[in-house]
Order: C-alpha cells, then structure tokens, then sequence
C-alpha cells in the first residue's frame, strides 16, 4: 500500500503523507487508504478510541469505487462514511455500510449485508448479524440483533382525506432499544409517529414479531414467535406473550402479565395474571369456555 501511495504523489505529497502515517499509526491500522484520491484529511480521537477520515473526492480501489465520503474499515472491510465515529475495536464486515454521523461503540459486531443507517447510535459490545436495517434508531449495550431484523423503518399509518384519498400519516421519530435486548431473526420494530417506538432493558423477542409504531415494551418481557403489536400499545414490565398472541392497538397491559398462544388482547388488562382466548380473558375463564364448547359439541352429536 505505502509503496502505490509513493508512485502516485509527487515529492511534496509524499513528505507530507509519510508524516501522517508516522505520526497517526492508529488510522493506518484502520482505514484503508484509496489508491488514488485528489485530498485526505485524517482526524483521531483517543479518548473516545475512534477514528474517521474525510474525503473530498471520489476515490477508487483495487476492488471498485468507493462513492463520495466513503472508506473501506480496515477490521473487517465494510463500508464506512468518512463522519462517522467508530471505536478502533469494532467489527464491520465486507459488504455492510455504514452511514454518515452512525456511531458504533467498542466491541460492536455488524454482519456483511447490513446497512446501518444515518446518525444510529449502536451501544458496546452489540452484535448485529446478516442483511440486518437499522434506521433511526438507537441501540444499547450488549444487544445481539439477528438476521434479517428491521428497525426504524416507517410505521403503517395512513387516514382518508374530505375527499376520499388515503394519505400517510408522518412517521418522524425513532426507535430506542436498551440494554442487553435480543431481537430474533426477521422481526420488525416501526419507528414512532407521535412518540418513540421503545424496548427496554433485557427484553427478548422471537423470530418473525412484529412490533408497530409508538410501542413502548417495559424490562424483562418475552415476546415469542409470530407475536404481532398494533401501533400505540404499552406494555409493563415481565410480560410474557405466547407464539401467535395479538394486541390491538391503544391497549394498555399492566405488568406481570402472561398471555397464551393464539390469544388476542382487544382491551386494556389491569391486572397481573394469566390470560388467553379471544378476546382474551383470565385463564380459568378460559378453560371454563373451552370445557363448555367441548360438552356442547358432544351434545350436538
């Protein structure tokens, strides 16, 4: 590499790259320098263990061009913007991008495929898998978001005019998601309408939820398989939603809440228990109905 930058510079340019790379060893260890680039400015900040670089033209590479304001990561070979601030220890594989002003910190895993959207802020120690979107949206520490998942995108909402045209409502906000969450494979989280889209601490979702706009899900829930969350519902903290389960959407769910598989919530729950069926109902109300519908079948026949 140092042997192409000194045919391609003229003795001026030269002098004043080699004082860079001797006294900023820690952005040559991370960024892979274009071939060929008209200017480069190089920036270091060790207090915070990141590092960005600045391009002010279109630059190319051995493996293709690179567009405007983009770098290759050394650890890993992804696709960096030159504003964004990236611990040195962070991994971005070959084939994700990074965008401007994203921030990753230490320890952070993003898998070849995944585009990491415009001023994210991704926490330590997070592990982000394949062909993942995050887009307005912050994430915490030590998160492990799998394949597949989505976050941040815009919610579905829309109205009908006076005159009977079906128009998008504005989905503006964000996505903010805590501390140690796991988020399984091909699940989707919208961004917030009138209020962020929130998952707190230590929440773990299945593959294949789906979680609308403004939702706000407390610490320690588990959501499994096929869950589907309309816009606009809340729910406490240690909530445990069986695969299939349903709430519709301004439904308010009280803490402590367990709700069975194939169950759907259609008005607020205010009290901590078990609940199932649909529209759901305390669990032995439950068990009661279906004993019921059983006798009755057996009558009928």
């Amino acid at each position: 590499m140092a042997a192409t930058l000194w045919r391609l510079y003229s003795k001026s340019v030269r002098g004043s790259l080699q004082g860079i790379f001797l006294n900023r060893p820690f952005i040559r260890k991370q960024l892979l320098l274009p071939s060929s680039c008209q200017s480069l400015s190089f920036s270091s900040d060790h207090q915070l263990g990141s590092a960005s670089a600045e391009v002010s033209s279109n630059a190319a590479t051995n493996d293709g061009i690179i567009s405007e304001g983009f770098l290759r990561w050394r650890n890993g070979g992804g696709t960096c913007h030159s504003s964004a601030v990236i611990d040195s220890s962070a991994l971005v594989e070959v084939g994700a991008v990074v965008h401007e002003k994203a921030v990753l910190g230490a320890e952070v895993h993003v898998g070849s495929g995944t585009v990491v959207g415009p001023s994210v802020k991704i926490g330590p120690s997070t592990r982000i898998g394949y062909n993942v979107s995050v887009s307005n949206c912050s994430i915490g520490d030590s998160c492990v978001i799998h394949n597949g998942v989505c976050i941040g995108q815009d919610g579905f909402g829309f109205y009908v005019d006076e005159h009977g045209n079906m128009l998008k409502k504005p989905q503006t906000l964000n996505v903010k998601i805590g501390n140690r969450v796991d988020i399984g494979a091909n699940t989707c989280i919208d961004r917030g309408s009138w209020r962020d889209t929130v998952i707190e601490d230590d929440t773990k979702i299945d593959n294949l939820v789906q979680i609308g706009h403004n939702v706000i899900i407390g610490k320690c829930c588990l959501l499994c398989g096929q869950v589907g969350i309309a816009g606009s519902v809340t729910i406490g903290d240690y909530v445990a939603l069986g695969g299939r389960a349903a709430v519709r959407d301004h439904v308010s769910i009280v803490s402590k809440v367990r709700l069975a598989a194939n169950s759907c919530v259609t008005k607020n729950i205010s009290e901590p228990g078990d609940f199932g069926g649909f529209p759901a109902v305390p669990i032995n109300e439950w068990r009661k109905q279906i004993v019921r519908a059983q006798i009755s079948n057996k009558r009928r026949t």
